[in-house]
């Protein structure tokens, strides 16, 4: 089944879309209830082929209950009611094989308003792809909540001591109160820049800025960061090998996405980090490498999903760090990996391409 749409750059071009390119199941029925198309979306979800179900009635083809057990097509009475009805709500259904599916139907009248019924169109989509997304956002909810609990508790408390008590604590007592407090706020914002992060990957909204970046400079000034929080400077390592092209990227990003990588080593691995940078063909690849235990191969696509933490001993953060850092580097047009490093440990490899100001 195909349908035609005319482009507004001229008449007389038409293209031609196959419904079996839709993402979301499609099935059409006649006037009578007798099914015309089936996609091929539709297929996988019932179980049912486009041979299987053409020409039986819709009612036979799907046989789909509501959560009652009641038979949806009876229930939706296409040709009866109000004359003025042309959608059906999405539903929660039942296939026979105890599958959900979230059903939406239109139905098509002629003439449009008031007319008899000519076509009902069917969508279905999967009821598990909204099941998983309503927990992972109820996940997220938690997370936070956790996260944020904690902080917000020490500036309170600490906060509200100092009010109460302030002639009673000396200087270095006061200062020792104030510096957690300033730990803790830079904490929540911390937490509140990676939520903001996870919603603009989400929703495809992130906004890339480019610059020429020198990325063994930017690697240099995380490094030593790092030394002058406290790490011990043999510690890490850069290595760079041959000369790297030009790279225009977004240079926050960049240091966030390194930022993560170093703090990830640093948390999960052992023995010395090393940020090794090299050009490719088609622009630079970094890695990030420690010498700790590294991931098992069967966790390896797992790293990048939301909320993973590598080490339940050690847990800390949200689990949000290496999601944000795979949407930030397929921002810029490059791509991440994790795989056993050559001294035992994790190896985070991520490319980015050359490119100009306009690349995209």
């Amino acid at each position: 089944m195909h349908g035609e749409h005319t482009d507004e750059r001229g008449a007389g071009s038409p293209w031609v879309v196959d419904v079996d390119d839709l993402p979301d199941g499609l099935v059409v029925a006649d006037r009578d209830g007798h099914v015309l198309a089936v996609n091929r979306a539709a297929a996988r979800l019932t179980g049912v082929t486009r041979e299987q179900a053409e020409g039986r009635h819709i009612r036979d083809a799907l046989s789909l209950r509501d959560q009652d057990g009641r038979d949806w097509w009876k229930w939706l009475d296409p040709y009866g009611g109000l004359p003025t009805r042309t959608r059906q709500p999405e539903l929660p259904l039942r296939t026979p094989a105890g599958h959900e599916l979230l059903v939406t139907a239109r139905l098509v009248r002629r003439p449009e308003r008031a007319g008899e019924v000519v076509r009902v169109v069917v969508s279905l989509r999967d009821a598990g792809a909204r099941a998983r997304l309503e927990r992972s956002r109820a996940d997220l909810v938690s997370t936070v909540a956790h996260e944020l609990r904690s902080p917000l508790t020490s500036v309170k408390g600490f906060t509200a001591t100092l009010l109460a008590k302030w002639t009673r604590f000396t200087d270095d007592q006061k200062l020792v109160m104030l510096e957690t407090v300033n730990a803790d706020a830079d904490r929540v914002t911390r937490l509140i820049t990676e939520l903001l992060d996870v919603s603009r990957i989400e929703s495809g909204r992130l906004e890339i800025h480019r610059q020429v970046v020198d990325l063994p400079a930017r690697a240099r000034k995380i490094i030593a960061g790092r030394i002058a929080a406290g790490e011990p400077e043999d510690r890490f390592r850069l290595a760079v090998r041959g000369e790297l092209p030009e790279t225009w990227l977004d240079q926050d990003k960049i240091d966030q996405v390194l930022s993560n990588l170093l703090e990830n080593a640093v948390r999960h691995g052992r023995g010395t980090v090393t940020i090794a940078m090299e050009p490719n063909e088609w622009g630079v690849t970094v890695s990030v490498r420690d010498q700790g235990e590294g991931i098992p191969p069967e966790l390896a696509t797992r790293v990048f999903r939301q909320f993973w933490r590598g080490n339940a001993r050690r847990r800390g953060g949200t689990g949000l760090g290496l999601f944000i850092v795979k949407g930030l580097v397929e921002a810029h047009g490059g791509t991440i990996s994790v795989q056993r490093g050559p001294e035992g440990g994790a190896e985070f490899r991520f490319t980015v391409p050359t490119g100009t100001p306009d690349f995209a």
